[in-house]
């Protein structure tokens, strides 16, 4: 898949959690016609879905929040309030496990099926995060993304 404008990096780090911020650009670009239909069936699943557990909010409610507008601190604040609120502890869990998706668990087989298809078998990609990441062309390991 092509770079998506508007779309952040997986490890943009936005009320101190990855990924939050990307899931909002999909809500927010979907609603403006501008998401491509690749992302299309995972909105509220997937990844989306894992964030909005941790969070303790339904995807509905959050796309809902998300287009009645404010910025993405308000709607973390919004998601704290009436979701789960999480320790920085919780965070800090949370950003190394999505981070790591795909290396050395069930997520690995998804991602060496992904990897062959996109014919990124000579690339550096030890994780679902580093696989997005090449697949819209960019290098995490080239910027260090994860530490941004």
């Amino acid at each position: 898949m092509p770079n998506v404008p508007g779309l952040r990096s997986i490890y943009h780090k936005t009320g101190g959690l990855v990924y939050f911020g990307r899931m909002i650009d999909k809500i927010r670009l979907h609603a403006a016609g501008r998401l491509p239909s690749d992302y299309i069936d995972n909105l509220g699943t997937a990844f989306d879905g894992r964030c909005c557990n941790f969070l303790g909010v339904d995807y509905t409610a959050l796309r809902d929040r998300v287009l009645a507008g404010g910025t993405d601190d308000e709607i973390m604040a919004w998601c704290l309030e009436i979701g789960a609120p999480r320790t920085d502890e919780e965070r800090e869990v949370w950003n190394g496990f999505m981070m790591k998706r795909g290396w050395r668990d069930a997520g690995n087989s998804v991602l060496q099926r992904r990897i062959k298809e996109s014919g990124f078998e000579h690339k550096l990609i030890e994780t679902m995060f580093d696989y997005i990441e090449f697949d819209e062309g960019r290098d995490p390991a080239a910027c260090r993304a994860w530490e941004q």
